[in-house]
């Protein structure tokens, strides 16, 4: 990309690594299971979208096919090289700083639109409760003011380095774990083997983005690998753990649900857990599902915003972005630019329409998965002997056969979505494109302050023999 100019003093809001708040075990795990899901909410399409049996048949399958190679792929990566870029690096380090940007371009793009889904699917379950939330004037103040209001949340980091986010967790996930118990009795197990109502149709593009959109972004951590204490040691754990998790809570809800009432599958839009609840044990249940579904909004949300600020920040800490990406709160230690760069873009894509944000944010994030495969498998052709503190236990051709497997599932759920989403994701990927020669721009004339990380990289590889965590020029 040119070269780097001078690194000037410190900003003033930047702070000392030394000096940060580290993620630990438990946060972490619960970060991840926000990143992915937050909860079961947004489960009920696959039923309409193809009647119980396919829905649970995709949430047990799913997760080993997709979701746990996208996970081990991200544990080996992420503790070779633990930096706040995360996939940018990895990419960077395969096939070079261009196509790096790119990958930081489309993983961003996605981040910020699938966030705008969060506050909306939060008012459809609550426009359950207050009806005035359903359109006009109401829905547009409630949509901006929860987009502003998370945004601020996690600019205070009350929500990413405490154990605020286990709290989130836990209240989120109580109520549909009271709601299995009680469904115990109403258990019919052949409602399990409903293919679908008579004379409805099988959506299976409705079907396969539902599944991508709630079993997806494991990778997305990688972003907060610099903030991460001990991060060698920590990911493996973190992501196993959040993956079991995550997985027991989507399963156990549908299977409760469809088992124990008479299946209307029209009903099952956005916010009919709400709904199944009061059915099985009362308004009470129903009521204590829509607390967990703002509170699992807010975690959601929260995760989301803090990948894509992270992200922000380790494209400037490894040159990619102007410096002043690096500028944190002197007061909460965030990095404030990329927290409101990513909330304005948030809030400009929040009215798009919610199965629009679905189709493009999944287009986008396929792209980069693509190019994510792509440079697991090369880096592990490239560099062999490249120390791996933890390591995926399947040799060159498994690591090929896991990836061409998931790569399958992109390909078809990228195939079967409408004309607009090709317009927008390909207009994005020109942005993306434009956006790394005007940064080299920027670069080679100085007009901009860059972080210079070329020399630093060549000391390192020439000291240790191996990558570092900066990208090569």
């Amino acid at each position: 990309m040119g070269n780097s100019p001078q690194i000037l003093e410190e900003p003033k809001e930047t702070i000392n690594n030394n000096n940060q708040r580290k993620l630990t075990l438990l946060p972490l795990i619960f970060l991840i299971h926000f990143q992915v899901s937050g909860g079961p909410f947004g489960e009920e399409l696959a039923v309409k979208a193809t009647g119980p049996f396919f829905a649970i048949l995709g949430f047990l399958i799913f997760p080993f096919i997709w979701s746990i190679p996208q996970a081990l792929l991200t544990a080996e990566l992420a503790t070779t090289f633990p930096g706040n870029g995360g996939y940018i690096i990895w990419a960077s380090h395969a096939f070079g700083p261009f196509w790096g940007f790119l990958m930081g371009s489309w993983k961003f793009s996605s981040g910020v639109i699938i966030n705008a889904s969060y506050p909306i699917v939060c008012i459809d379950y609550l426009k359950l409760l207050f009806p005035v939330f359903t359109s006009g004037l109401p829905r547009f103040l409630a949509v901006s003011s929860a987009t502003f209001i998370l945004s601020f949340l996690n600019y205070t980091s009350l929500t990413i380095f405490s154990y605020a986010s286990v709290a989130l967790g836990t209240i989120s996930l109580m109520p549909f774990l009271v709601m299995a118990t009680a469904s115990i009795p109403k258990i019919k197990p052949h409602r399990w083997m409903n293919l679908g109502q008579p004379g409805m149709k099988r959506d299976w593009n409705l079907y396969f983005n539902t599944l991508f959109w709630n079993l997806n972004y494991w990778d997305n951590v990688s972003t907060l690998a610099g903030e991460v204490e001990q991060p060698q040691k920590t990911f493996p754990k973190a992501l196993l753990s959040a993956g079991i998790l995550t997985c027991l809570a989507y399963v156990i809800s549908l299977m409760s649900t469809t088992g124990s009432l008479e299946l209307n599958q029209e009903r099952w839009d956005d916010g009919f857990l709400a709904e199944a609840a009061g059915m099985i044990a009362g308004e009470w249940l129903k009521i204590w599902i829509e607390i967990g579904v703002v509170v699992s909004a807010i975690g959601v949300f929260e995760a989301q915003l803090s990948t894509s600020s992270f992200q922000l920040l380790g494209m400037a800490e490894t040159g990619f972005l102007p410096r002043c990406f690096l500028w944190r709160s002197k007061w909460f230690d965030t990095p404030w630019v990329g927290i409101l760069v990513s909330t304005l873009m948030t809030y400009g894509v929040s009215f798009m329409g919610f199965t629009n944000i679905i189709s493009v944010a999944n287009f986008l994030y396929g792209l980069g998965m693509l190019l994510e495969f792509s440079s697991f498998i090369w880096l592990r052709w490239k560099y062999p002997l490249l120390k791996r503190p933890f390591q995926v236990p399947m040799g060159i051709i498994g690591s090929i056969v896991m990836c061409l497997v998931s790569t399958g599932i992109l390909i078809y759920v990228m195939a079967i979505v409408n004309e607009v989403v090709y317009v927008v994701s390909a207009s994005l990927t020109l942005v993306g494109v434009v956006g790394y020669f005007f940064m080299s721009f920027c670069k080679s004339k100085r007009w901009l302050e860059f972080n210079n990380v070329e020399d630093e990289d060549e000391r390192r590889e020439q000291g240790s023999g191996s990558l570092s965590s900066g990208w090569v020029g």
